[in-house]
């Protein structure tokens, strides 16, 4: 039988939630981009893995220069897409509420496998089975940043990919493939990532 966790133990992740999304938040800071956000063993804290990814997601906006041909106008907003998190997508909706990034409002879409190719900035596809997420970064089309959270995410076309390391939440950068899109990412977020691939590998 399931049993809820003890008041002390939801006293610890929420103290602990809170700090990992401080650290998540370091990212725009002026001196320390991250230190990397504890997860508190995540596969147990999927509460809390979900909102340190969500508050990486915004951050990393701030962190990469889009092609001027992204935008329709100097009012169009910066689109993030989510698939298959739902719940993700709502916490993310709560963290961008009123915030703008290069003086342009940001909206979050929760998107279905049959959207893919809808035009976002950034699309965070969830999911850890490589074959489904690999169909769907190949269908992803006109998405700008791709970010994904399963074993070999890069390899498959991501150009950011989650991991958790250590328990903490980690995440691997590929240039080439934000590069393909006229991404440029700062190299204050490439500082504080986990691994830097610069070129395709195979």
């Amino acid at each position: 039988m399931h049993r809820p966790p003890s008041s002390s133990a939801n006293h610890g992740l929420r103290r602990l939630a809170g700090w990992a999304l401080l650290c998540a938040a370091a990212l725009c800071g002026q001196q320390a981009l991250l230190p990397a956000a504890r997860a508190d063993n995540a596969a147990t804290s999927p509460v809390l893995e979900r909102r340190v990814k969500a508050a990486f997601l915004y951050k990393f906006l701030g962190y990469a220069e889009f092609p001027p041909g992204a935008f329709a106008d100097a009012a169009s907003p910066v689109m993030i897409g989510v698939i298959g998190a739902d719940e993700l997508a709502a916490e993310l909706g709560r963290i961008v509420s009123g915030r703008i990034v290069g003086n342009r409002p940001i909206l979050v879409r929760v998107l279905r496998e049959s959207e893919l190719g809808t035009p976002v900035h950034l699309l965070f596809i969830a999911g850890y089975d490589s074959a489904r997420v690999g169909r769907m970064v190949r269908a992803a089309g006109n998405a700008l940043l791709v970010v994904t959270e399963c074993d070999g995410g890069l390899q498959l076309g991501s150009a950011i990919n989650f991991r958790i390391v250590d328990e903490r939440v980690r995440f691997d950068v590929a240039l080439d493939a934000a590069e393909r899109n006229g991404i440029k990412l700062s190299s204050r977020l490439l500082t504080v990532a986990n691994r830097v691939q610069k070129g395709a590998q195979q």
